[in-house]
């Protein structure tokens, strides 16, 4: 949908084009941002696009280094109270000013009913406004990490929402929408010029914006290419020049088309399979009457039965690392000595299933993208074949990120692919997210099989408020121990990022996998 600029915009604008027309970037993903709304959906390509047009008060530089952004500076008055200086000066793409009832309303919106980012703020007491310029943030417990957590929370307008009937999320699993799916208002340095779901998405540069924008580019232009031939074939005749991510098989001829080059570099980001843990009868199953994911030896059954090396080889083409956690190397609190991943071993596997009651394996469904990790559904069907192989039939549910993430989030799932990039780059984000017992204030708010270990829960709040380094690690270490132990989720690798850039253009890829516009330049 068009937003309307000032007429001084329109002609700077208008003025640049002729001198710009090659300061546009085209951008290709195989996926979309699934809405506008920036706490629908705590998804990365999803954060990764709305950053660009909305800020936190806390940002994060190309080294991944906390950096001032809404908030000029931040100290802690207390164990439990941060308080946050606000930037002065600072305007909406629709000419309102920010202020500290903007950060009070939208930690508040972003806790609420329907909001997908209230893992970030479930440990919150109060947020209040101690005067236009700043707020304080008071915590259950002392949490030294909390500039950390809200380097992804963005800030929206309160008059703005009220305005357009928008003061309450975009709730993705029920499908409701209002004016902030398809509109957007921020303090960023890109403003949304026209939103076509699925299509294609322009954004213009804010003239007005209060900060340094580096690059020289004017506009984007962001389409979804689901097909991953038809995306690298569109970077290579110039249609694009940007596209994320390159198919792994591609890598090569682009290297060497002398039109673009492919930067790699390992991501933060693990993916995994997650199972039903908590009903007593599993959903999508031949197994009547009760879950055999409750049982650890089915769990640990599946583990064994999944030839990671295989897919590493066959399907990653070397880009991936067998995960034996949900975290690894880049993630504060990890621990090289946290232990390795179970043997592969089928016949172990089915030795387990016979044990657990299950000699002739089961029938389960499993639910898969198709358009948002590296060769995601080409991993589910190597772990359907893997499975197949001790008996158990996997029927398949691949489906594009628009209807399947609104399906597992409504934990409407038996066993689900997902993949997590801890956004404080520190380990408690997958203890708070992934492994901590679902409650209704946001704890466990990605642990869709709702596993549910106490001990893991109280070691989270520990980690949570502990300073001391040593003691915090060892606590992790413990923690990740104990959900490992519990065969809590079934890890996969971490992924590696590829992104393909045609020679006109300079970008920074950094090792989070956002694409912040305003690095971007062209020649």
């Amino acid at each position: 949908m068009n937003f309307k600029m000032s007429l001084i915009t329109s002609l700077v604008l208008a003025a640049a084009a002729g001198a710009a027309s090659a300061q546009t970037v085209r951008i290709g993903n195989q996926g979309d941002a699934l809405s506008m709304d920036p706490h629908s959906l705590n998804e990365s390509l999803q954060l990764s696009v709305l950053g660009n047009v909305y800020e936190p008060l806390v940002n994060r530089d190309k080294d991944l280094k906390l950096v001032p952004a809404l908030a000029t500076s931040w100290k802690q008055t207390s164990p439990t109270v941060w308080r946050f200086e606000l930037r002065k000066g600072v305007k909406f793409h629709d000419g309102k000013p920010f202020t500290a009832d903007d950060v009070v309303f939208s930690l508040a919106r972003g806790a609420g009913d329907g909001s997908d980012m209230r893992s970030y703020t479930n440990d919150f007491k109060e947020v209040r406004k101690i005067n236009d310029f700043t707020v304080e943030i008071e915590t259950k417990a002392p949490f030294p990490i909390l500039p950390d957590q809200l380097s992804f929370f963005y800030i929206m307008s309160k008059a703005w929402c009220e305005e357009n009937q928008a003061t309450k999320p975009v709730d993705r699993r029920k499908g409701i929408e209002n004016a902030a799916s398809f509109r957007a208002n921020g303090t960023g340095p890109f403003r949304l010029r026209e939103r076509q779901p699925n299509v294609k998405t322009s954004f213009v540069r804010n003239g007005s914006y209060w900060g340094k924008i580096e690059g020289n580019v004017v506009n984007v232009e962001y389409t979804p290419i689901g097909n991953d031939a038809t995306r690298a074939a569109a970077l290579l005749s110039g249609q694009v020049d940007v596209i994320e991510p390159v198919p792994l098989q591609d890598v090569a001829r682009i290297n060497a088309s002398g039109k673009a080059k492919v930067l790699q570099g390992p991501e933060l980001r693990w993916i995994f399979l997650g199972m039903d843990q908590k009903r007593d009868e599993l959903l999508y199953s031949s197994v009547k009457g009760k879950n055999p994911f409750k049982d650890k030896r089915v769990r640990q059954a599946f583990y064994q039965a999944i030839d990671i090396n295989g897919i590493q080889k066959n399907v990653m083409r070397g880009a991936s690392t067998p995960a034996a956690q949900l975290i690894g190397p880049g993630v504060n609190g990890y621990d090289a000595s946290m232990g390795g991943r179970l043997p592969y071993d089928p016949e172990a596997a089915k030795k387990l299933l016979t044990e657990a009651g299950y000699p002739n394996g089961f029938e389960v469904s499993m639910n898969c993208p198709n358009d948002r990790y590296v060769n995601d559904s080409n991993i589910c069907q190597a772990v359907a074949a893997n499975l197949a192989k001790i008996g158990v039939k996997i029927n398949l549910q691949v489906e594009t990120k628009g209807t399947y993430f609104p399906k597992i989030l409504k934990r409407d799932t038996s066993l689900y692919l997902l993949g997590w990039s801890p956004s404080t780059y520190d380990a408690h984000n997958v203890l708070n997210a992934i492994m901590r017992c679902v409650d209704d204030k946001g704890s466990g708010q990605f642990n869709l099989g709702a596993y549910c270990n106490p001990k893991v829960d109280e070691l989270t709040l520990k980690v949570q408020s502990e300073t001391d380094k040593a003691k915090r690690d060892a606590m992790i270490k413990e923690a990740f121990k104990l959900h490992a132990d519990d065969i809590g989720h079934l890890p996969l690798h971490q992924q590696a990022l590829a992104w393909g850039v045609g020679d006109n253009v300079q970008l920074t890829q950094r090792a989070d996998n956002q694409m912040p516009f305003r690095y971007m330049s062209v020649k």
